[in-house]
């Protein structure tokens, strides 16, 4: 046994010892070990046994630079030596979050400028929940405290946001929600859409958001919660007419309009934000992940005018972290935002890496016999795994199909992530076009292996 396998094979059994991992089965650990990725730079990592993998998911949808920008450490060297830690309660704040807020307000939608920092997806939609319902109770309307979000809609994994998202694996560890969360259909015609045509089927899915509405009665219902694509939920792109029918309805019936940009934001859809892509405007926007480029943690909550307008008459805001606006985050995340302004990869997202992944997945993978649908914009894209194309049928759970083809892609170099039947891909906005070849053909050889597998020709 060579010196690497030894030193991983001790980290494999330091970690079945003491670590509990997120979202991964115990038994795996203990029987199979961890895979431990030891370093990074640009789109690829290596293990601790120095093999050299290309990450097709930017860590976990959030790496958006690539790894080893040096003008994120240094800009958290910097700070560290500056200012390593004070908290903004009590009327404090620092210069790096006082300058991340005005930067933000720039870069987000018109009348998003007043920010609530916090460290993570999960804890920036607590905060959200927490004023939200602050918001309708200073404005007299206490009973409206109902949150709306979808079917497999993600939006963390507190108590409040596994609740507020709509992951039935997740409520069932619990075995209930909290109250004050209830869900309606995702916009994915693939496997919901039936007969129906694309556009006919965008108005029904929005429909569903109405009828809850209804059902419920508009008095209680506080706001409607939504990612502009659901990223966790396997990359659901929904028809071009599902947005404006969305926020048509909750404008009717006085409903808030939160968009969750923690996946969509900072360029991965080739526009700074979803909500620019389709055009909305929301009242709430949650951001995290690309903020930083998943160096440091970071999120922040944006509210409009009305919004802060209101809870700043309500005397003191009984929320927020010990953590929230790190000074050593924010200044990672300005660093992280002067690097996607300073190489345009918004532009470039749009207008070449994120054309040439669709063209090349729809040249190459589209014919597969596996493959039913590519789907998705920009850098974030889903293909989904059929066991017959014409009756967009699926496989049975026990035979995991995208599970077998996730396993082969690592083992052939390549990290894509398996969500439900499918493949999901969210390189760094940094990867280049020859990157996006060798990911292609990655993905192709691991599809022929899992095809092997299920006995497809």
């Amino acid at each position: 046994m060579g010196k690497d396998a030894t030193r991983t094979d001790h980290w494999r059994e330091l970690d079945r010892a003491h670590h509990i991992h997120s979202f991964t089965d115990p038994k795996v650990i203990l029987d199979q070990g961890a895979r431990i990725i030891a370093r990074g730079d640009g789109v690829y990592v290596w293990d601790s046994d120095d093999r050299k993998i290309l990450d097709g998911m930017a860590g976990l949808w959030c790496v958006n630079v690539g790894y080893g920008r040096k003008e994120l450490i240094n800009a958290a060297s910097r700070q560290l030596d500056t200012l390593a830690y004070y908290n903004n309660h009590f009327q404090s704040a620092t210069p790096a979050q006082i300058e991340l807020g005005e930067k933000l307000a720039t870069l987000t939608p018109a009348g998003l400028d007043h920010f609530a920092f916090a460290n993570s997806g999960s804890e920036a939609n607590d905060t959200v929940i927490r004023l939200v319902r602050r918001y309708w109770a200073l404005k007299g309307a206490p009973t409206k405290r109902v949150i709306i979000g979808r079917r497999l809609g993600y939006h963390g994994s507190t108590l409040a946001a596994s609740s507020m998202g709509g992951m039935a694996p997740m409520h069932a560890m619990d075995h209930e929600l909290l109250p004050d969360f209830v869900h309606v259909d995702c916009p994915h015609w693939y496997t919901e859409g039936g007969a129906l045509d694309l556009e006919a089927f965008g108005l029904k899915a929005a429909q569903s958001l109405e009828d809850k509405i209804l059902e419920l009665g508009a008095d209680k219902v506080a706001a409607f919660i939504g990612e502009p694509i659901q990223g966790a939920g396997g990359v659901i792109e929904p028809p071009p007419n599902y947005w404006h029918a969305i926020e048509r309805i909750c404008r009717k019936h006085d409903v808030l309009l939160i968009a969750d940009e923690v996946i969509c934001g900072f360029g991965r859809t080739g526009e700074w934000f979803g909500t620019n892509l389709y055009q909305i405007n929301p009242d709430v926007m949650v951001m995290a992940k690309g903020l930083s480029s998943g160096y440091v943690p970071i999120a922040a909550v944006a509210f409009n005018r009305e919004i802060f307008g209101t809870i700043a008459k309500g005397g003191t805001l009984p929320h927020g972290y010990t953590y929230s606006g790190h000074p050593v985050s924010c200044a990672v995340a300005l660093a992280n935002l002067g690097v996607i302004e300073r190489e345009s990869l918004v532009d470039r997202v749009r207008e070449d890496v994120g054309p040439y992944l669709h063209a090349c997945l729809n040249q190459t993978v589209a014919a597969h016999p596996l493959v039913g649908e590519i789907r998705g914009v920009g850098l974030m894209r889903g293909v989904q795994i059929t066991a017959e194309k014409s009756s967009r049928a699926l496989f049975p759970a026990e035979r995991e199909a995208s599970i077998r083809c996730r396993e082969h892609a690592y083992a052939g170099g390549l990290i894509v992530r398996a969500i439900g039947q499918a493949m999901v891909l969210s390189p760094a906005l940094t990867i280049t076009r020859q990157e996006i070849n060798e990911l292609v053909s990655k993905l192709v050889a691991a599809l022929d292996a899992t095809a092997a597998d299920l006995g497809v020709a």
